[in-house]
């Protein structure tokens, strides 16, 4: 297997395009590297290896395969294969191509509809952002990058990570410092997304926390106190000293003509300031707003539905859950970095059992120093160009 180029960076590493010598197909190659250098590292990367390995969503990337590794002393880097996608939503919103109603509806519900899902497994994805929404020029859309998901902890004694979603999508609670949440901080980052469709800008673009909260106070209004109970001291203080501030929706209807009363209806539903109040994936799935979206996707975009010579056979669930919860159990007994290097080494070789010809990458390859090399940890996506724009056209059922 031969790197052909870098095509965009992950939360923990970068992804390249690359050619599967078994069948000529164009796919792409994450690059896990760090694997190794702490225990907190390790159990990260197992985690988001296993759920690759257990999504089966057409909306949710997952694990195609994962090159075989070396022996054990010399296993340091995990590379796993997934499709290969050509742009993401990001590149389409700051792109000039116009977005229709239709483009919009379509997009939305195929988030949701992977959130879905995902909520439905128990898996927090705490980096939804269009960055990390793959799309085709079909409008066919998969969420990406789950270097900082993790199982939802039903304990709200337990306390979780703020370092977590990118700003400009974070949910107030989060913001405001709240140890422990849950799905509803995904709902609020697709909510910002939605607007950001609507409006081709960023809805909240906030310099610093702090600012990004004032924003959305700027927006819903001053919360009531029963919203800021889960909050830190300090974020409750700087919202209740500063002025009373009435909800200004109404300016949501200015964010484009796209923005009508359904699509502001549904908007309010998901920019909740309360995490208890905000509409969840699967409600906001029955919204009416969806319901082209919904019917446009299974009617000439989706593979669970088929044509016949009669017309069309429709799946019995449109919206599938997962099939079972995902299970983290063996994190707890993760003891040591050997140890998970061993659990790790053994998944990788059992999941190969019985798969094709195992890949391994060309050491001979004039990008393979080029892909060693690429930077670890971190990393930003790389500049958009004027050759990462992707026109996306939505099919009918007439051109299958």
């Amino acid at each position: 297997m031969e790197p052909d180029r870098p095509i965009g960076y992950g939360a923990f590493g970068v992804v390249w395009s690359v050619t599967d010598p078994r069948d000529g197909r164009k796919v792409a190659l994450k690059k896990m590297p760090n694997v190794f250098q702490n225990l907190v590292s390790c159990k990260r990367v197992f985690r988001e290896l296993r759920m690759l390995c257990f999504f089966k969503h057409d909306n949710v990337l997952s694990a195609l395969d994962i090159l075989q590794p070396p022996q054990i002393d010399c296993f340091e880097e995990i590379y796993v294969i997934t499709e290969l996608m050509q742009s993401d939503l990001h590149k389409v919103i700051v792109s000039p191509q116009p977005l229709t109603t239709d483009h919009i509806k379509v997009f939305l519900y195929q988030i949701l509809r992977g959130l879905k899902y995902l909520h439905s497994a128990g898996i927090l994805h705490r980096d939804i952002k269009p960055g990390n929404l793959l799309v085709n020029s079909n409008c066919l859309l998969k969420i990406c990058d789950f270097g900082l998901a993790r199982v939802e902890e039903p304990d709200p004694s337990r306390h979780m990570t703020q370092e977590v979603v990118t700003q400009y999508y974070r949910a107030p609670e989060v913001l405001m410092g709240c140890r422990h949440y849950g799905s509803a901080i995904d709902v609020w980052s697709v909510g910002c997304i939605f607007a950001e469709l609507l409006g081709r800008r960023i809805l909240f673009q906030a310099q610093s926390p702090i600012q990004q909260l004032d924003l959305i106070t700027d927006l819903l209004g001053t919360p009531p106190l029963s919203a800021l109970a889960s909050a830190c001291e300090g974020a409750r203080a700087h919202i209740l000293r500063g002025p009373h501030k009435p909800p200004s929706l109404s300016v949501l209807y200015m964010l484009s003509d796209g923005a009508t009363h359904e699509a502001v209806h549904l908007l309010c539903r998901m920019l909740v300031f309360d995490p208890a109040k905000r509409i969840s994936g699967g409600d906001a799935l029955s919204h009416p707003y969806l319901d082209e979206g919904r019917l446009r996707y299974h009617t000439c975009m989706c593979r669970c539905c088929y044509s016949v010579a009669g017309g069309r056979v429709y799946t019995r669930d449109f919206e599938p859950a997962a099939e079972r919860p995902f299970s983290h159990s063996y994190e707890n007994s993760l003891l040591s970095v050997w140890q998970g290097k061993e659990l790790i080494h053994r998944f990788i070789t059992e999941h190969q059992q019985g798969k094709r010809v195992p890949l391994c990458i060309n050491p001979q390859s004039a990008a393979f120093k080029t892909f060693i090399r690429a930077p670890s940890g971190r990393l930003r996506r790389r500049t958009r160009t004027g050759a990462d724009v992707l026109q996306c056209h939505l099919m009918t059922d007439r051109q299958l």
